[in-house]
């Protein structure tokens, strides 16, 4: 199979399971602090076996690695809890459209620590998506009538919590940059095992789930989710070209759409889907390069026109 197309699938099949995410977080049932312990305890374990079978253990750590990492991880912890708390609040459609301004926390990260260039394309889309969360924001979770399903009483709470996740996303990701040429897998065990001894004292040891099916939710977190998504994933980064990655990466905010309306009936107004699609479109033209207008011409001098 060509690499480009077995990449295709790796990531197609990524981004669909991560578009799910927000199902097994409600139907575990659990409060959040316990899902996002138990999504890194699983996955610590899951990825644990796979950076051994892959001889990753083996004289790749650091002191400096394991402390950059580290320092990601808490990022990355937080982001889990802020995103999977803004689910029940502002519903998983709008959370998940929200949380898709990361692309433009890392350009305000990139002008400010990096000295990077705002091109007015840049500056356009983050219009264009600010206008998108205008609309999102001042559609009232009530006025869009009986069919919307109940997205919370703290929704505007929701879609700061959204947006907070999405600011610690695009803190680990510029935390991660420090850290290239260290297997993306062995990153990953290093975040979840910090996530881990981070959340150990606020998790409720005294009263586990009590049945079998919430401890699937659970273990489908880590092992699917977490550990079995990155594989995929970065298998996929390192077979497929970035504008074949980026557009790829837009399958998981759809299927986290269409779980929300297929699973829990959530209907949204008018003002929020304008608005959901201009955040993702617009993260869209940013993660892809497009542009709003034609570059002008070189004007031609004067002796080539006599």
């Amino acid at each position: 199979m060509d690499s480009t197309v077995r990449g295709t699938i790796e990531m197609t099949a990524a981004m669909a399971i991560l578009g799910t995410i927000g199902w097994f977080v409600v139907m575990s049932g659990q409060p959040i602090m316990d899902v996002v312990f138990w999504r890194c305890a699983f996955g610590a374990i899951t990825l644990l076996i796979i950076c051994a079978a892959l001889g990753l253990l083996r004289g790749k750590l650091s002191l400096r690695i394991v402390a950059i990492a580290a320092l990601g991880g808490a990022a990355i912890v937080i982001n889990w809890l802020l995103l999977f708390s803004s689910f029940s609040r502002a519903s998983i459609s709008i959370a998940t459209a929200v949380y898709n301004t990361q692309p433009f926390m890392l350009v305000g990260f990139g002008a400010l620590f990096f000295s990077e260039r705002l091109t007015m394309t840049k500056l356009a889309w983050l219009g264009i998506a600010f206008v998108g969360m205008l609309l999102i924001v001042q559609a009232s979770p009530d006025a869009a009538g009986p069919n919307t399903g109940s997205v919370g009483t703290d929704y505007f709470t929701g879609i700061a919590m959204a947006l907070g996740a999405a600011f610690f996303w695009a803190v680990a990701a510029i935390v991660t940059k420090k850290l290239k040429g260290t297997p993306p897998h062995l990153i990953a065990l290093i975040q979840v095992c910090v996530g881990v001894v981070i959340l150990a004292p606020f998790a409720n040891f005294s009263h586990f789930p009590a049945d079998a099916w919430s401890w699937s939710m659970l273990a489908t977190l880590g092992v699917v989710h977490t550990g079995l998504m990155y594989i995929l994933m970065y298998g996929a980064i390192q077979k497929l070209p970035t504008h074949l990655q980026g557009s790829l990466s837009f399958i998981y905010p759809v299927v986290a759409i269409l779980v929300d309306v297929v699973a829990f009936g959530h209907r949204l107004h008018p003002a929020q889907i304008v608005g959901a699609a201009a955040i993702l479109i617009a993260a869209a033209g940013m993660n892809l390069g497009w542009t709003l207008w034609r570059s002008k011409a070189p004007a031609e001098s004067t002796q080539a026109i006599k």
